[in-house]
């Protein structure tokens, strides 16, 4: 049997390597031809301290990959398809987008089986602006520390007490295991996902030979949804850090798209929602993001 390489390259976190080693099975379950290498590459985001928004944002945990993707030094990126920017380099492309875990976001702290069982004034770390807003618009009381880092040390703040609850999203925390560790999933009503948020991008140059390896793991209404949910992101001319929110998912043969812009400091919350069939994703999305930018988004996206 003839052996076909591929060069897989990851960020080095516990997580993205998790990720990473998933895809590799499911690659070399399909076909056993592979011979699948892992390339760990550090990107700025993992480099750099403090907030993501004070070094830019967009594209912070992905754009090492790409140049790695364009250099040939990889033939495959896996990211965390909510830390991709929507606009790409036109020499990449996304071959698969497999079925999405749990987009659903998460409390983690000592005791807590509600987001009513945070005190008053509680602490609550996020690095996020689409949580803090959310989450503000519930409970104003709270105090938002502004926190980042892998899961285990975001987690580790909340249990050492440096702060009274960590949110973190669902799907990371299934992928490791840690479903032990969750005190309070958020329901999709009390907060919106990030788009493309649960959902992984494979991304090659879209000129690789090995693509058709790839693909075979899409999973079509997945890629439908996070579609719709980056075309609205687009759309608003929105980063990846803005205070965004959205949710796409099949029903009844329709697929629906719920969006949200918020206030940074959740005085204001604007919502859309529409249906449209699976194969319009791309005019869903921006059904959905002029539905917002009529009820003021911009001015929303803008605020500080």
């Amino acid at each position: 049997m003839t052996r076909v390489k591929l060069v897989i390259g990851s960020r080095g976190s516990k997580l993205a390597l998790t990720q990473t080693h998933w895809v590799r099975d499911r690659l070399q379950a399909h076909n056993n031809s592979l011979e699948i290498e892992v390339l760990e590459i550090r990107t700025t985001g993992d480099k750099a301290t403090g907030s993501l928004r004070n070094f830019g944002g967009a594209g912070v945990f992905t754009k090492e990959l790409e140049r790695a993707l364009l250099e040939g030094q990889i033939d495959l990126a896996i990211h965390s398809l909510k830390d991709l920017p929507t606009q790409m380099h036109p020499e990449l492309a996304l071959v698969a987008t497999p079925e999405r875990e749990d987009v659903r976001d998460a409390l983690i702290g000592p005791d807590l089986s509600s987001l009513a069982d945070l005190p008053n004034g509680a602490r609550l770390g996020t690095g996020s602006l689409r949580r803090r807003a959310q989450l503000q618009a519930l409970r104003p009381d709270l105090e938002i520390l502004d926190i980042r880092g892998n899961l285990d040390t975001r987690i580790d703040k909340a249990m050492r007490g440096e702060c009274d609850a960590v949110v973190l999203a669902v799907a990371g925390l299934n992928r490791l295991g840690w479903q032990q560790r969750i005190g309070v999933h958020l329901s999709l009503d009390q907060v919106l996902p990030a788009p493309g948020q649960g959902a992984l991008g494979l991304q090659m140059r879209a000129d690789n030979a090995l693509t058709p390896y790839v693909s075979a793991l899409n999973h079509a209404p997945t890629q439908a949804a996070v579609q719709a949910e980056r075309q609205l992101l687009q759309t608003l001319r929105a980063g990846c850090h803005a205070p965004v929110g959205a949710w796409a998912r099949l029903e009844e043969d329709q697929l629906t798209l719920d969006g949200l812009v918020g206030r940074p400091d959740g005085t204001e919350m604007l919502r859309a929602r529409h249906s449209a069939p699976l194969t319009d994703a791309q005019p869903l999305g921006e059904t959905v993001a002029a539905a917002l930018r009529e009820q003021g988004a911009d001015a929303l996206l803008h605020a500080e």
